[in-house]
């Protein structure tokens, strides 16, 4: 009996593993060290582009990912997709800059199971991780009933393209021609944080989570001559 109780204690006061994949140091090092200051957290690894984050997450093993979903080159939704088969037992927090439903509603369908603000003191962070581990889901309270319903069809190839602002279709134009965010940013002369949401927006708009997906589309449409959509990026 009493070595019964001795393993259910050591399991009671495991540690929860924790991955930060977050481009910018300074809020990997801010989060880091908060949470390092929890006597039931620990931080096993941490990454900064979605190449990285999936090199590390496998060996890391880790029971909650907190994933930045606004990384240079890579779309949030698309790249919480990946992370699931490379770290199946891993829940994941969206730790997000945006607020609005559109982002929660689109990372929730992507398979993530909370969403924080980093407007948030970083206790809420701390109180996703706990409650996503334990098998909950942490989202805003107003937005349960967006997240529930069902998604909207998707909108013809005609209407989508209508539906498109004039720079929306330049940086779908310059994506496709194998362009990162930060390239985008720089040939449009907007700051690079704009040029992730206009491709948020894209993504969101046409029903198109992958650059492979939207370099198709933007063929179709004739935005482009490319030939192949999986043309690698330089």
């Amino acid at each position: 009996m009493i070595k019964r109780a001795n393993i259910l204690k050591g399991k009671s006061q495991r540690k929860i593993k924790v991955f930060l994949v977050d481009d910018h140091p300074a809020v990997r090092e801010g989060v880091r060290s908060y949470l390092t200051k929890q006597g039931s957290i620990t931080v096993v690894g941490e990454a900064g582009s979605d190449a990285e984050a999936l090199r590390k997450v496998k060996k890391a093993a880790p029971d909650v990912v907190l994933l930045d979903i606004t990384l240079p080159a890579s779309d949030g939704g698309e790249l919480a997709r990946r992370l699931r088969p490379a770290a199946p037992r891993a829940k994941i927090i969206a730790f997000s800059i945006h607020s609005s439903q559109e982002y929660v509603v689109r990372m929730a369908r992507c398979g993530v199971h909370g969403y924080v603000t980093k407007d948030k003191p970083t206790a809420k962070v701390v109180e996703a991780i706990h409650h996503v581990y334990k098998g909950g889901l942490y989202f805003p309270p107003d937005m349960s009933d967006a997240i529930l319903a069902p998604g909207p069809k998707p909108s013809s190839d005609e209407t989508s393209a209508a539906a498109l602002t004039a720079r929306e279709r330049e940086v779908l134009i310059l994506l496709a021609e194998g362009l990162a965010n930060k390239e985008v940013a720089r040939r449009l002369g907007i700051s690079v944080r704009t040029a992730e949401t206009h491709r948020e927006h894209l993504s969101h708009k046409l029903n198109i989570m992958t650059v492979a997906g939207l370099t198709k589309y933007a063929i179709q449409q004739g935005l482009t001559s490319l030939g192949s959509p999986d043309r690698p990026k330089t």
